[in-house]
């Protein structure tokens, strides 16, 4: 049986705030879109760990360093967010 990581993200923007839930894999893509379009550091997202995956503290340390990882995105596109950010974060629901 193949088991996922779903990470529960807190994102704000303004006085606006919701969760938005994706696997590690949806983050992964959307930093590889960053990365060659908008020449976004490799590094910045965390790494992919293969031991202990699932254990609790890695997924809650995990979650933390992604919730950081999508605030200094934020943070460097202050204006207008890239469209594949958009999506991702589903701003079209939220922000008007």
């Amino acid at each position: 049986i193949s088991s996922f990581q779903v990470y529960i993200i807190q994102v704000s923007v303004g006085n606006h705030q919701w969760t938005v839930k994706h696997r590690y894999s949806d983050f992964h893509e959307l930093h590889e879109k960053l990365v060659s379009e908008k020449k976004i550091d490799k590094n910045l997202l965390p790494p992919k760990k293969i031991i202990g995956k699932n254990s609790k503290s890695l997924v809650e340390k995990r979650q933390k360093e992604l919730e950081v990882y999508l605030q200094t995105l934020l943070a460097k596109f202050p204006v207008t967010a890239p469209k594949v950010l958009s999506q991702f974060l589903h701003f079209h629901l939220y922000v008007s």
